[in-house]
């Protein structure tokens, strides 16, 4: 690379990594020093590394569920909510998250312990975006800093989950249309999909491609070890590692797993069916640098979705329940 070239990176690289500074208004870095809880962050960050250092796949967990849960109604922990007699469905229980997603006892540990410090202060919305940016950090080594400032909601629903997240079987377009929905580019398709190179996935994901016969955009020896760990019409479903090579780092890895057919979904391979995509994809899997300041940047723009400040919003006691009124 040449030196005006790793110049440019590292210029851009600066920018991205301050760019909580400049984020949406309503949301400031280090928010809740001014707000009588210093140590909120820090808080959070030793119950995160706590359970992460201990479990890996709680990081990937954690760094899902954020976007799970920006992705519907914007960034306000409705996906924290529990099932009640007033709102018996809500996202939590919904077959993308039910039963998948991972990572609600670290929250609920954090919330405990910031309770304890500060109560009534910090947000459930804001502990999520914390959590994974804590996870990122401790998995990948991708150090950010993110604005916050977001109430939590008080309406979940279950049934407006699966038509605002993309899934597996999706094709690069519907990808798109979806984060462009939320205000994301095709970029942040390219960085945010690499969070696939950590956590697992269950079988029933990806198995379209596997029968009757092995999807021709997958690697055909790796489709045929994936039948081995994923049989046909399998009692239970099983579960897998999202990248074989490097399953507990969140590096570049996903990218050369891509251009070799090695991934698991569709939605994955898809990247690859245009030129903008592909040519980020390839960028991202030759400069790690890049890949990193890049997936920085699209968690912090993915954290302004939809926050609620104001009367909008409330901070609950518990993540798991609406306050009373």
């Amino acid at each position: 690379m040449g030196a005006q070239n790793t110049f440019q990176i590292f210029v851009f690289m600066s920018c991205i990594f301050l760019i909580g500074a400049t984020s949406a208004s309503s949301l400031k870095v280090g928010y809740y020093k001014y707000k009588k809880c210093a140590n909120a962050e820090e808080i959070v960050k030793g119950v995160v590394s706590k359970f992460v250092l201990k479990e890996p796949g709680l990081g990937a967990g954690l760094i899902r569920m954020f976007f799970h849960d920006c992705f519907v109604r914007g960034c306000d922990a409705s996906i924290l909510l529990d099932a009640s007699t007033l709102n018996p469905n809500p996202e939590k229980l919904a077959i993308p998250n039910n039963p998948s997603l991972r990572g609600f006892e670290v929250v609920d540990a954090a919330k405990s312990a910031l309770e304890y410090a500060c109560p009534g202060i910090v947000s459930c919305a804001d502990i999520i975006a914390f959590a994974a940016r804590d996870a990122a950090g401790l998995l990948g080594n991708i150090p950010y800093q993110i604005p916050s400032g977001r109430l939590d909601g008080k309406i979940s629903n279950a049934s407006e989950v699966l038509p605002a997240l993309p899934a597996p079987f999706h094709n690069l377009t519907q990808v798109k249309a979806l984060f462009a929905a939320q205000g994301l580019s095709a970029t942040d398709v390219v960085a945010l999909s690499g969070a696939h190179s950590i956590g697992r996935s269950h079988c029933s994901s990806f198995t379209s491609r596997l029968y009757p016969n092995i999807d021709p955009t997958m690697d055909q020896g790796f489709g045929a070890s994936l039948r081995t760990k994923c049989p046909q019409n399998a009692q239970v479903d099983g579960v897998v590692p999202q990248d074989f090579v490097t399953p507990n780092a969140l590096d570049n890895q996903y990218y050369k797993n891509v251009a070799d057919l090695k991934a698991l979904f569709f939605s994955d391979w898809s990247l690859l069916t245009s030129t903008e995509t592909a040519n980020l994809l390839s960028k991202f899997q030759t400069v790690p640098k890049l890949f990193e300041a890049k997936f920085a940047e699209s968690m912090v723009k993915m954290g302004n979705i939809g926050v609620l400040t104001g009367t909008k919003g409330e901070i609950r006691t518990s993540c798991r329940a609406v306050n009373s009124i």
